[in-house]
């Protein structure tokens, strides 16, 4: 029945993009496929792709056969929203900074029982927003999992990217102790939740050479659980205003493996941009608020309001080129977070733990200020309502740490349908013999 109703839904929004002539700006389109605006500006001068006269854009018929297009166009996102517990499930997340997987994974109807977290101001944030969670400070290696009563569905976290020891030719879930994705394996071995779900840079899939995950995915098995196929998730395709990337491992407990799939969220129809982070729409009822944030030198603001929207130093005069890089400037590679603006037709590009660093400047598109506190939490998606704890620098950095909680949010969803089809399997069937 629901994937009767998800093939109806997505036939509706096939008919109604092509009704509204859905249209692509060119740097939008260059995120979705990612491609580099040059390489699409390219495309446009050898003719393969044309511009609108009027607004400029990409019209949907010259880019619809594109798999990335296709999958927004036919999105199954309305469907997927619509799904519900048949139960309230259980959830325990590790390494939870500021909040923004819990806040997605209870929007999506999940129940937090435990969240373990080590640095002081983000427990601070989440007991302030959430009074009734059961937030554990400190080290994780310190916290005993088989204390918990209740019946774990669900286990989450982003342990850091370490790399392995390697005294021999495989590792198992022993040979990985000391390591923080050792703890989230105890975790799980202790609390053997049927379905987990682990978030991490995308850097993963080749840290050391490929072993790292290799020796994860081997203590996965190890722990009786089944690894569906890792992703790489890009944030703008589940309504974030943001090119932020994470991977992502989600495993089924072995005895459940073989009678369930999971099925990873659809995309959103359309990708936002800081325009729908800053003011009323579709993402927020009112514009960003005003609040507190970062300052630059009086030299090094003079100097930024030279780079337009969208630009970074190369869009400076050479003689401030040259006094902004310092020896920089002899350097190769693009240096492309150097002296950058951001441009509000377009997401923003990662948010790091601080938006006035020199390597990955993230400054106001219309204004010459880094981005303040409000503005970094809506380009992750945080509700305008969640406080965040301690200095502005540690504000700073449980934002920049965060998973964007509307991509948290459709994560969600799936692992809520694939709970709720694990919960069909148990509930004994009824009727005449």
């Amino acid at each position: 029945m629901f994937v009767q109703s998800l093939s109806t839904v997505g036939s509706v929004i096939v008919m109604m993009s092509k009704e509204k002539k859905m249209n692509f700006s060119v740097e939008v389109l260059a995120d979705i496929l990612s491609q580099s605006k040059s390489t699409m500006e390219a495309r446009i001068r050898r003719g393969e792709l044309k511009r609108c006269e009027e607004s400029g854009t990409i019209g949907l018929d010259q880019v619809e056969h594109h798999p990335e297009i296709q999958s927004m166009v036919q999105t199954l996102w309305d469907d997927e929203r619509a799904v519900k517990p048949l139960r309230p499930y259980k959830l325990v997340e590790l390494f939870a900074g500021g909040g923004g997987l819990a806040i997605g994974m209870e929007q999506a109807g999940l129940e937090s029982i435990l969240l373990n977290e080590m640095d002081k101001h983000a427990c601070a944030t989440l007991r302030h927003n959430r009074p009734d969670w059961n937030v554990i400070e400190g080290d994780i290696a310190k916290v005993d999992f088989t204390q918990i009563e209740e019946e774990v569905d669900i286990l989450t976290g982003g342990f850091p990217c370490q790399a392995f020891s390697y005294a021999g030719k495989s590792l198992g879930f022993e040979d990985t102790r000391g390591t923080l994705f050792f703890e989230m394996a105890r975790a799980i071995k202790e609390t053997q939740p049927k379905v987990f779900l682990a978030e991490n840079v995308r850097a993963l899939l080749t840290h050391d050479d490929g072993r790292t995950l290799e020796t994860i995915k081997s203590v996965i098995d190890e722990l009786g659980y089944e690894l569906v196929e890792p992703r790489v998730l890009k944030a703008i395709f589940y309504k974030v205003p943001q090119k932020r990337e994470r991977l992502i491992l989600v495993a089924i407990r072995k005895d459940l493996a073989q009678k369930v799939k999971f099925h990873w969220p659809s995309p959103y129809r359309k990708v936002m941009t800081l325009r729908d982070a800053f003011y009323a729409g579709e993402l927020y009822d009112t514009d960003v608020p005003e609040s507190e944030g970062q300052h630059y030198p009086e030299r090094k603001r003079e100097i930024m309001e030279h780079v337009p929207q969208g630009g970074y130093w190369r869009d400076l005069s050479d003689d401030l080129q040259r006094e902004y890089m310092g020896g920089s400037y002899f350097l190769g590679g693009g240096k492309t977070g150097m002296a950058r603006r951001l441009s509000l037709d377009e997401p923003s590009l990662t948010l790091t733990t601080s938006p006035a660093q020199k390597q990955t400047e993230r400054c106001h598109p219309i204004e010459t200020r880094p981005l303040q506190v409000r503005e970094y939490a809506r380009i992750q998606t945080f509700p305008d309502n969640w406080e965040f704890k301690g200095s502005k620098n540690a504000a700073y950095k449980q934002i920049g740490n965060a998973v964007p909680v509307n991509m948290s949010k459709a994560l969600g969803h799936s692992l809520v349908r694939l709970l709720n089809d694990i919960e069909s399997l148990e509930q004994p069937t009824t009727g005449n013999a």
